[in-house]
């Protein structure tokens, strides 16, 4: 039997070390808005422009544009959905507890892994079901004492955001030719447009100033540029399920470098998720392998 046209274990690893990298940048998120000391709306607007002038200054050439053209609207769409988690996640922080967008948010898995069976007709692995079921259990731990029934419109917001993440990571699946930096300028640009009018850009201390461009020049375009790229050699559901993480680092590095520390749940919860997440790609890495050493055996 003939070889396969690439290494189908290869692909996997470089998907898993593009998302993995990229969630870990992206877990410094919450730290980075800690210490902004400012609303949400001044750091959507000054993450959304920053990122936008960074992608566009370094990354929106014409050869980059070719494939966006190509598919201008799905382009769009990607664009506006970067723009919708951004502005949603702000959303929800301002009208319910962090806890509760952050579990809502871990739904994200879920939702690309609906989207991808029900729109790309893609086989979602039952490994990757149960990693879903057993990481978001290990959210449910670490925030549970902190659930309530206040702020249903807060929770509204964070759940359109994680059907926005899922739905982007498997719009970006479906095509793979997309340039994926274009777009998270195109994001930005639609971040600071909508953020513009309720926030006060120009009225801010000089710290907020210097932790923002860090978050809107480094850390959050070199975040989503690795997870979007993800999608090329990983399902959508299988980077998705990397968001869960993004929450347990979070929490730790507000515990290591702030001073607040995390319940003994926090620790046993986010215990569970990343040994899942390791397990489940560990299955799938090893899965691809057996697939390559089947196709390349000779036929007897």
């Amino acid at each position: 039997m003939a070889a396969l046209p690439c290494d189908a274990a290869a692909r996997h690893s470089r998907g898993l070390m593009l998302a993995t990298v990229g969630i870990v940048v992206l877990s410094f998120d919450s730290l980075l808005v800690r210490l902004a000391g400012t609303d949400g709306w001044n750091i959507a607007f000054w993450r959304g422009a920053l990122m936008a002038i960074v992608m566009g200054l370094f990354y929106c050439q014409r050869r980059r544009l070719a494939t966006l053209n190509a598919h201008r609207g799905v382009s769009l769409i990607s664009a506006g959905l970067l723009a919708a988690i951004s502005l949603l996640f702000v959303m929800a922080v301002m009208h319910t507890r962090v806890a509760n967008v952050v579990v809502i948010l871990s739904t994200a898995p879920l939702f690309a892994a609906i989207f991808t069976r029900l729109f790309l007709q893609e086989q979602v692995a039952a490994r990757t079901w149960i990693a879903i079921g057993l990481a978001m259990l290990g959210l449910v731990i670490v925030f549970a004492g902190s659930l309530t029934g206040e702020g249903l419109l807060g929770d509204m917001y964070a759940l359109g955001a994680a059907m926005a993440v899922g739905a982007n990571l498997t719009l970006l699946r479906r095509y793979q030719t997309l340039d994926r930096l274009p777009l998270i300028a195109g994001g930005g640009i639609m971040t600071a447009l909508v953020a513009w009018p309720m926030a006060t850009p120009l009225a801010l201390e000089t710290q907020s100033y210097v932790v923002l461009a860090v978050m809107g020049l480094i850390q959050m375009p070199l975040a989503t540029a690795l997870i979007n790229n993800a999608t090329r050699y990983l399902p959508s559901a299988e980077v998705a399920l990397f968001y869960l993480v993004e929450a347990i680092l979070g929490t730790l590095w507000v515990w290591w470098l702030l001073g607040e520390n995390p319940p003994e749940a926090t620790l046993y919860g986010g215990l569970l998720t990343l040994v899942t997440l390791l397990g489940n790609a560990w299955l799938g890495l090893r899965r691809s392998r057996l697939r390559r050493v089947s196709a390349t055996s000779p036929a007897r």
